[in-house]
């Protein structure tokens, strides 16, 4: 360990910084409180990038009648469309009706309600299509005729985790990736820990600790002198990518005779996403990874439905992440609640446990652990992310509305007439991935030259110091895998390129 750089005293301390860890930082900061939020490894490493990118209800979930999670999810999921219209857009999905699966009649009256469980203003509502005539069906096996499309929305998941830890950074928090927390000891009055980095150690002290650890959570409520009330389940979730399968901007939603859906969504313009499977996993959360089975379980789903048939010599990307799922006594991992859990504990100083949680309740779910935070400390405003929109998702306004999301090509127009020396791909992509912060980003920039050197294909130096300067990018798997999907667009061994430049960049900055 290096040297000691310092002790911070705070009013929270937030340990893990996937999405609920930075959402509950993000909102307390915005109350007034004082917040540290630190990471072991970068932000939304692992469960929080590596989900389906979805903004969802959860339709499934009717099935188990978890109508309160579905309910909760379909209000939140126009709340965060609102918010970051620029990383997050409408997307409708086109679920086939497959005989001898479930029928027709059941399929209707789970989409009526899923239309209904929650007020609508941005997304419009459910229709059965004929797959003859729809644009869907050219991509499927003839012997689907028959679909219901309905709404739901679409979001760059490592983006969201970014988004919120800035806006918590902005609002005064402390925001420490790569750290980590060591030794936490409990008072009555307070918690105190080491915060350990490479260059250094931190000691802080915080009047409440929030446990957001994600798959590490019951690991550390029981390490962390705190009760463990509720345990988790860990189950892995697997996705593919491939070519792309489909010309048109809808998603599908493929049912298999075991009871799952499966996602194939359009991504990043050239490829197609599947996902997702769900086994239940027992290693470390750290060494993840997708398995050949789980290859071939996804590669045959897509295979029922589709014309062109997939083999595992197809996938050209694979991710998979640890979902904490709570422990609910569910007999297989897809029957698990997707809900969470907050677990109080008073024994002493507060200590705020978060177990569970998909990305669409993140901003909800920090919301009730805000609240709570602030009534047991006695200081703090009122609930505020409802009415806020996140960094670059100001296109008209301060205020979220649906008018963002709706408008977006609209905005992205008037953007083109500010920097027509812009080729238009590279400004759709910055557009989409920093909204209005896009201004920031190109503020000394007048020409395609003011961009600096090229260092990937439509990467050039200007992003790389931005994301190295705002969004605490350390290397080229953060820049080209979490803060874009670049990755997926370059020559194999840029990434050792890209490296090696940004050490030469960090030097220059350090002298």
């Amino acid at each position: 360990m290096g040297a000691n750089v310092g002790t911070i005293e705070c009013d929270v301390l937030v340990v893990g910084g996937g999405i609920n860890g930075a959402a509950i930082a993000r909102d307390a900061a915005g109350r007034g409180l004082s917040v540290v939020l630190c990471e072991k490894d970068d932000l939304g490493q692992h469960t929080s990038s590596a989900s389906s990118k979805l903004l969802h209800g959860g339709l499934r979930y009717l099935e188990h009648w978890q109508f309160g999670l579905v309910r909760k999810a379909l209000a939140e999921r126009e709340v965060l469309l609102a918010s970051a219209p620029h990383i997050a857009r409408p997307l409708r999905f086109v679920l086939p009706h497959a005989p001898g699966l479930r029928p027709a009649w059941l399929l209707r009256a789970g989409l009526f309600l899923y239309d209904h469980l929650a007020p609508r203003q941005i997304l419009p509502a459910s229709q059965a299509v004929d797959l003859m005539a729809h644009r869907a069906g050219g991509a499927l096996k003839p012997e689907y005729t028959r679909a219901f499309v309905y709404s739901d929305g679409w979001v760059d998941d490592a983006r969201l985790v970014i988004l919120n830890a800035m806006d918590a950074r902005e609002r005064g928090a402390v925001v420490m990736p790569r750290t980590l927390c060591q030794a936490p000891d409990r008072t009555a009055r307070h918690w105190s820990a080491t915060l350990a980095r490479e260059d250094g150690h931190t000691l802080v002290q915080a009047r409440c600790l929030v446990n957001a650890a994600g798959p590490w959570a019951a690991q550390f409520l029981q390490n962390g002198q705190g009760k463990q009330q509720c345990r988790l389940r860990l189950v892995k979730g697997s996705h593919i990518v491939v070519p792309r399968q489909f010309m048109h901007a809808c998603a599908y939603v493929f049912q298999h005779p075991d009871g799952r859906a499966v996602f194939a969504q359009p991504y990043e313009e050239a490829f197609t996403l599947i996902g997702t499977t769900d086994v239940g996993y027992q290693g470390a959360p750290d060494a993840v990874a997708i398995s050949a089975d789980e290859i071939a379980y996804l590669c045959e789903v897509a295979n029922r439905y589709f014309r062109r048939q997939l083999s595992p010599e197809d996938v050209v990307w694979s991710f998979s992440g640890v979902r904490p799922l709570l422990e609910d006594g569910a007999s297989s991992a897809t029957t698990a609640s997707r809900d969470y859990r907050l677990v109080f504990d008073t024994g002493g100083a507060p200590l705020l446990g978060v177990l569970g949680g998909k990305l669409t309740t993140s901003r909800k779910l920090a919301e009730q652990a805000v609240d709570w935070i602030v009534s047991l400390l006695g200081t703090g405003g009122a609930a505020w992310t409802a009415n806020a929109c996140l960094p670059g998702g100001d296109l008209y306004g301060d205020k979220p509305s649906g008018r963002g999301v709706l408008e977006f090509d609209r905005w992205l127009k008037k953007q083109e007439r500010s920097y027509p020396w812009l080729p238009p791909d590279l400004l759709a992509r910055y557009g989409r991935a920093y909204g209005t912060r896009m201004e920031r980003l190109l503020e000394n920039c007048r020409s395609l030259e003011d961009l600096g050197k090229q260092v990937a294909p439509s990467l050039y130096a200007v992003e790389i110091d931005y994301l190295m300067t705002h969004e605490w990018a350390t290397s080229a798997e953060d820049l080209l895998w979490r803060r874009s999907k670049l990755g997926l667009h370059v020559a194999p061994g840029l990434a050792r390129k890209l490296d090696e430049w940004i050490r030469q960049r960090e030097a220059l900055a350090a002298h």
